[in-house]
């Protein structure tokens, strides 16, 4: 697994790999076919909005 699959959560201090993270729709005019937002699985928090459009 490299860096880019990986994410630190600011609030909880977990390393969070992209398939462990919770997905939900983003936040604001961004279309959840092709944005999602990833979140931490230990408490909740955004970790980052990713482009999933060609998925």
């Amino acid at each position: 697994m490299t860096d880019a699959d990986t994410y630190d959560c600011e609030t909880c201090g977990a390393s969070v790999a992209v398939a462990d993270a919770r997905r939900s729709e983003p936040f604001g005019d961004l279309d959840p076919d092709t944005w999602q937002t990833l979140n931490c699985p230990h408490c909740g928090d955004r970790l980052a909005t990713v482009f999933v459009g060609d998925e």
